[in-house]
């Protein structure tokens, strides 16, 4: 008999838990998470950026408040270069998981938050997960392995202890753009026939294996301006992606892909018809493959 009572005592508990299961769900997550907001900032290595930008910003506040500050978290997260960071979505965020599914799919987006980060953390994958108490875990599978990156690391010092810099930084640009045109090709078997025999979206093909798209020459080109401590990002539109580089508190254009024509011949060429251009002189030449979103890259 008392085994009995004690069965219909659990079912009758059991049963009452399963009934008020979202308001017993509710109270966990007042409890244990919107009562812990505070998330630590995932650790940063040394390629991480300390500075901003109008699209995105680095944040130390991991408690989202809207949409923007999602952007600011998921930059801040590609930035500081880990490989997984959860975070919370607030109960006062009402559609939190909803803009996070959105952002998680919108792969536009995160391709564009990616081109303001240094190319050794820029992801090849990221995923986002999230469960129903708001708990959102990014996962991210990096670019560049750490034996390329390293590798890479050593044929830049070797760049550098070639090339002769002078106090002038428009002409230490146009050294490391002329030495990454004159020492590498344009991918035309891969661009053309798709046929792969390179790494030539990333700096590995331009600098490692002497050929590139346009990936592979911005890439190339961003690691070289980080060396030189020169604020850049990536621009990208439809087809097409290249450098914004800051100097003089100016921002410009500068498309080593586009500076690299292949010719009928096979002949090699070096052009500056795309060397730290305004946005009104790219404008003017009246290109198809430099349309970018103005919403995203404001500074340019």
């Amino acid at each position: 008999m008392k085994k009995f009572i004690l069965f219909i005592c659990l079912a009758a508990i059991l049963g009452l838990c399963y009934f008020y299961r979202e308001d017993i769900m509710m109270f966990y997550y007042d409890k244990f998470v919107y009562g812990n907001k505070e998330v630590d900032p995932p650790e940063k290595n040394s390629y991480y950026r300390d500075y901003d930008f109008q699209f995105v910003k680095n944040t130390t506040d991991f408690t989202p408040e809207n949409y923007q500050d999602l952007l600011n978290i998921y930059y801040t997260i590609l930035n500081s270069g880990v490989d997984e960071f959860s975070f919370f979505c607030p109960k006062d965020y009402k559609d939190c998981i909803t803009d996070v599914d959105a952002l998680a799919n919108d792969n536009t987006t995160l391709s564009n938050i990616n081109n303001f980060v240094h190319p050794y953390n820029s992801f090849s994958d990221i995923k986002t997960k999230y469960n129903d108490l708001g708990k959102i875990t990014v996962e991210i599978n990096k670019v560049y392995s750490e034996d390329k990156i390293k590798e890479i690391n050593t044929k830049i010092e070797q760049i550098l202890n070639t090339v002769t810099f002078s106090d002038d930084t428009l002409d230490n640009i146009k050294l490391i753009h002329d030495y990454i045109i004159n020492n590498s090709k344009y991918d035309t078997d891969r661009s053309d026939n798709n046929i792969a025999n390179y790494d030539s979206d990333t700096a590995y093909g331009n600098l490692i294996q002497g050929y590139g798209l346009c990936g592979g020459y911005a890439d190339s080109m961003e690691l070289f301006l980080e060396q030189m401590h020169i604020k850049s990002f990536k621009v990208a539109s439809d087809n097409h992606i290249w450098n914004a580089v800051n100097l003089n508190n100016k921002w410009y254009h500068l498309d080593l892909t586009w500076d690299d024509p292949v010719s009928s011949n096979k002949q090699d060429i070096l052009e500056y018809n795309f060397f730290m251009i305004t946005t009104d002189e790219l404008i003017d030449l009246k290109t198809d493959q430099h349309t970018y979103d103005k919403n995203v890259y404001k500074e340019l």
